[in-house]
């Protein structure tokens, strides 16, 4: 590659950039757009694999992901917000428990001075917010006919996703075949290469670990609901969706639940060996069938770079910047591992001592 098209390429890399955070505020709608056509790309190819049209086979999969969304709003939706009302409601009952309870057997068993912890502020600040939930609607109100125009632009983004997603779904295998007939004709088996292999993780890591999010949710949530616990569909949510990263949802799960049984039941030993036991069948479940069925083994996305990703991504381009972390993470694994590949074969990683081993002797 000559010194010019290097330029070039440097030059369109910064335009490209410089396009994307110009055109931030308006692309969510097409990035989720984009992540539906992608997902379900595979699902309306099988359809077509059984004589559906590719028009007919969107149609299908759309309607079926819309019963899925409004199964969620009429039932799901309604029941977390009850119970995010209710975790509102008993933060202050929560706070005085910790205080009264918790804290003093904590300073009891670790010789902590008296008066370490300091809650009295947070539980006042939080008793007088209660006094005004009643008048909630109106200030949701008074919030939206402030600020229409941004409800407007919302709403207009959020119609925008299935239209966008549609269309894209339906012409997604001829955007795929057009742009692989503008790659250069000598590197197009590289680059089909190195994207075949990015489709893998991101494939195997998007459509897996979403279904293993899902499934330990439900797992969680109902094993929660059995044991008794008033706030279980919420923590058990709550863990299925941190389980993107890999032990932090069975962390986040059994600190919370095992906090809200204390609260509830005392110690009481049933609710919580009931609930030890459900985050022990989920880990188990997930790793002896749920991550090898689902994922497998292709993701080679450190836990550690995932959490990276997302919060770099937010930091440096909000929502939009994750919504595109963990794929732009994806591909710059495959690149590095390429990389890493040919610096193995490169004159920088050969031995001193093997070079100067091959020297004939006598020679300084």
């Amino acid at each position: 590659m000559s010194v010019s098209s290097r330029w070039l390429w440097l030059v369109g890399l910064i335009l490209a950039g410089w396009l994307v955070h110009t055109l931030m505020p308006i692309l969510s709608p097409f990035l989720i757009g984009m992540l539906l056509a992608y997902l379900g790309d595979p699902l309306v190819d099988r359809l077509e694999t059984w004589r559906f049209s590719r028009t007919w086979a969107v149609v299908t999969v759309f309607t079926l992901l819309s019963l899925i969304c409004l199964m969620m709003l009429l039932v799901l939706v309604p029941m977390l917000g009850k119970q995010l009302v209710r975790l509102y409601q008993l933060m202050p009952v929560l706070l005085d428990w910790l205080q009264s309870t918790a804290f003093p057997w904590i300073q009891n068993r670790f010789g902590l001075e008296e008066g370490f912890w300091h809650l009295d502020q947070l539980k006042n600040t939080l008793s007088g917010q209660l006094g005004s939930t009643t008048d909630l609607l109106g200030i949701l109100l008074s919030q939206v006919t402030a600020s229409g125009l941004a409800l407007l632009v919302w709403l207009g983004n959020l119609t925008l996703i299935p239209v966008v997603g549609f269309y894209l779904m339906r012409d997604w295998d001829l955007m795929v075949a057009r742009l692989r007939n503008l790659l250069p004709r000598k590197r197009e088996a590289h680059v089909v290469k190195l994207v075949g292999e990015c489709h893998e993780v991101l494939g195997a890591f998007l459509r897996g670990q979403l279904m293993v999010m899902l499934a330990l949710a439900l797992i969680y949530a109902g094993g929660l609901m059995l044991v008794g616990l008033e706030l279980g569909l919420l923590i058990g949510v709550l863990a299925g969706l941190a389980s993107i990263v890999p032990y932090m949802g069975f962390v986040v799960g059994i600190g919370s639940a095992i906090m809200a049984a204390l609260f509830q039941f005392g110690l009481q030993p049933y609710p919580l060996i009931g609930v030890v036991a459900v985050f022990t069948v989920g880990q188990m479940l997930e790793g002896m069938l749920l991550t090898p069925m689902l994922v497998g083994d292709r993701i080679g996305l450190h836990p550690v770079a995932v959490i990276f990703a997302v919060l770099a991504g937010g930091q440096l381009f909000g929502f939009t910047g994750i919504l595109l972390a963990l794929p732009v993470a994806a591909v710059i694994m495959v690149l590095l591992r390429h990389v890493h590949e040919l610096y193995k074969l490169s004159g920088l990683y050969a031995e001193p001592a093997a070079s100067m081993a091959d020297e004939p002797p006598g020679q300084p």
